[in-house]
């Protein structure tokens, strides 16, 4: 349990430290923003509130998704209601946090009063975005055992349609989901993205089953193009660390390794801003941090681009793993909502834990 309550509250440290209140996340420079943190006095030096370190609307939303998947619901489709209301009534708490727009324009076609179709959204061509992947870890949490992969795989990306519903949004939903069931079960790190791989296929079943709003060849064709994106970013990735096969288990990374060599994840200068990229930062860091916090930090969450939502996710990632004894106690003492989020920690472990049937 205790790393379950980890993983929520150091994802919302991951979020707060890239966010800072705004500051860091629109910065597209992470030299700049390193130099920032050296004149507060290094990462050691701070103390997280929230006044000054509020939680960004990224976090907000991984929040809400495990306030829904702690329910006692029968089965998925009183979930997916229950996400559907929630996410519409978060929209209000988000307000003055600059939300992600696709978010908030996924939200807009959610119809919590509509019992058949509530999560029903139109495919979005612009909906590629990281806002799905950084809201879904609590679902890996939730279904962490290797016998509810079928569940991981239907609700990671049914929650990730609801407001990203693109293949690269929802497909990051799924990822992360992955990852935090990979971090728990303890599978070794440098095997995530092989397996990820393995695993796309079961996704991309679940997908031609449930395909929605793909009338006509030029929509359909779009949407095959940018799955076989996903997959093709993921392949490149892995074969540049050189862990792409079995048996290759020291990844490989540029010497130097330093901002700007992760800033040039995103030719438009905000690394992290996509469905792909945003687990990939995150994973990227986690192999070359290991079980040094501080090495996590200056990788994913002190870059230029989206470092709340690549903070969020490697701050999971890392407390399921690892839990906090590494991570120095000012971070998180006066985390902004910190007890809810050790409580939906402890509660996702209670509900991962017992026995009741969710199918359909």
């Amino acid at each position: 349990m205790d790393k379950f309550k980890a993983g929520m509250v150091l994802g919302a440290v991951g979020d707060a430290l890239g966010y800072r209140k705004g500051r860091w996340e629109g910065c597209i420079s992470g030299k700049k923003i390193q130099e920032e943190l050296a004149s507060l006095g290094g990462l050691g030096a701070l103390k997280l509130d929230p006044d000054n370190w509020p939680l960004s609307d990224a976090a907000l939303m991984l929040m809400t998704t495990a306030e829904a998947l702690i329910t006692d619901y029968w089965c998925l489709e009183d979930l997916y209601r229950e996400l559907v209301r929630l996410y519409v009534e978060a929209m209000v708490c988000l307000q003055g946090r600059v939300p992600d727009p696709t978010t908030v324009e996924g939200c807009v076609h959610l119809k919590p009063h509509n019992f058949l179709l509530a999560w029903h959204t139109p495919f979005n061509e612009k909906g590629s975005g990281f806002g799905a992947a950084a809201k879904a870890m609590c679902v890996g949490m939730r279904y962490w055992q290797p016998e509810r992969l079928d569940n991981l795989v239907e609700v990671s990306i049914e929650s990730g349609r609801m407001t990203h519903n693109h293949p690269t949004g929802f497909l990051g939903s799924f990822t992360t989901a992955l990852f935090a069931s990979y971090a728990i079960q303890g599978k070794p790190l440098v095997s995530w993205g092989r397996e990820l791989l393995t695993v796309v296929p079961k996704a991309e079943e679940y997908c031609r089953k449930t395909i929605r709003h793909m009338a006509g060849p030029l929509r359909f064709l779009f949407y095959q193009e940018n799955w076989f994106y996903f997959e093709a970013k993921w392949q490149f990735y892995l074969e540049e660390r050189e862990i792409e096969n079995e048996g290759q288990n020291k990844p490989v990374f540029p010497n130097p390794y330093d901002p700007e060599e992760t800033d040039k994840v995103s030719q438009k200068g905000r690394a992290g801003w996509r469905g792909h990229d945003a687990p990939m930062i995150a994973y990227d860091a986690l192999l070359a941090a290991g079980s040094d916090w501080s090495e996590l930090c200056r990788r994913a969450m002190f870059h230029g681009g989206e470092s709340p939502g690549t903070g969020l996710i490697a701050g999971c990632l890392f407390g399921l793993m690892h839990g906090l004894s590494s991570v120095p106690s000012g971070l998180y003492l006066e985390l902004d909502r910190r007890q809810r989020l050790e409580e939906l920690g402890a509660a996702l472990y209670t509900a991962a834990s017992a026995e009741k049937c969710i199918d359909k």
